[in-house]
């Protein structure tokens, strides 16, 4: 259990290291880590550890965001990233129930299509860079900001981040 917490943590700090790399800014392993909280925490007070990481990192995320990007925080996006990760553990819930490779990969992978498309939706939404029209949607949900990587790079990896975490989750 000790070792499942320190990777959450370190998955939190890997989100803010993150953000100073480009390059690594579309991926973040937290949400596999929630989900797979969800299938191997029993003890359901340990459910809020990824929500403290999340909420910690958003702080200074936030605030990195806003001082390099002259991005501002809004309630709407970290009560929708909070909501995405309850859905994460639903997920990981579901999964549970029965623990084949199938369902650890397809758990992973619908939370990360479900987050991607909800997160990216609500950017979409209320970033005035992004045209209100389906272009602009489409824009946020496959290239993004030019400044940025294409934020569609993220596919493989949040499933292949879970897969490698499941066995160190579970000790």
């Amino acid at each position: 259990m000790f070792i499942a917490i320190v990777m959450i943590v370190l998955a939190a700090g890997y989100r803010v290291v993150a953000a100073w790399e480009p390059s690594l800014a579309n991926f973040a392993p937290l949400m596999a880590l929630t989900f797979c909280g969800g299938v191997y925490f029993r003890d359901r007070r340990l459910w809020l550890v990824p929500f403290v990481a999340l909420v910690v990192s958003d702080v200074y995320l936030d605030n990195y965001y806003a001082t390099q990007f002259a991005y501002h925080w809004n309630i709407a996006g970290a009560v929708i990233r909070a909501l995405c990760f309850v859905v994460a553990l639903f997920l990981g819930r579901l999964v549970s129930r029965q623990k084949t490779w199938l369902n650890l990969f397809s758990g992973a992978l619908g939370g990360a299509v479900i987050f991607y498309l909800v997160t990216n939706t609500q950017a979409w939404g209320a970033d005035l860079a992004y045209a209100k029209t389906f272009a602009g949607w489409w824009q946020a949900m496959t290239v993004g900001h030019p400044e940025f990587p294409p934020t569609l790079m993220f596919s493989a990896t949040p499933s292949r981040a879970t897969c490698s975490s499941r066995r160190r989750l579970s000790s």
